[in-house]
């Protein structure tokens, strides 16, 4: 059985969204995406960033976070054919741990603890694909490389890219 590594942010998760929202609703000022290359936080105004950096660290931020379109159905038919392990590079945000095991558990209920990973480096993974969206991720990783379209990483080439969960299942359901 193959085996695919799937990251959480931005991939079946969406930090970014919640970002945008709670930062327009709370500051009244646009975020600017098309800034935002290499990294979201650029969007946000440069008097904001350390700020909207320093959210992602308070508990809770990570614990309700949106779920991307289409990633629960794709993802429940890929367990059935695949070895799965959702891999975040969570301990970054310490606070996110415990938040993050919440929301895969919740979201995503037909994964087994066994198939969570949170940690610090992704270097450490080893199997048949990736789908992550940076390439930081990519780069070390021994096997098929799948770029997940996210607004910092338009501009990357160099990788197969999954522009959404239907186009996952293009490529994972057969």
């Amino acid at each position: 059985m193959e085996r695919v590594i799937i990251d959480m942010d931005e991939v079946i998760a969406d930090p970014m969204g919640a970002m945008m929202t709670w930062y327009e609703k709370a500051y009244g000022l646009p975020v600017e995406m098309s800034k935002m290359k290499g990294s979201w936080l650029l969007g946000f105004p440069e008097q904001h960033q350390k700020l909207v950096r320093e959210r992602l660290y308070e508990p809770g931020f990570f614990r309700d976070l949106p779920v991307m379109k289409d990633s629960v159905e794709v993802l429940k038919e890929m367990n059935k054919q695949y070895e799965i392990f959702i891999v975040s590079a969570a301990t970054e945000f310490p606070n996110s741990l415990k938040d993050k095991l919440d929301w895969l558990m919740e979201h995503f209920p037909f994964f087994t603890w066994k198939q969570l990973v949170l940690c610090g480096e992704k270097r450490m993974v080893f199997g048949d694909h990736m789908i992550d969206d940076h390439v930081r991720h990519l780069q070390h990783f021994n096997g098929r490389k799948h770029l997940f379209t996210a607004v910092h990483n338009k501009d990357v080439t160099g990788y197969d890219r999954i522009n959404s969960w239907q186009d996952a299942a293009t490529i994972f359901l057969h």
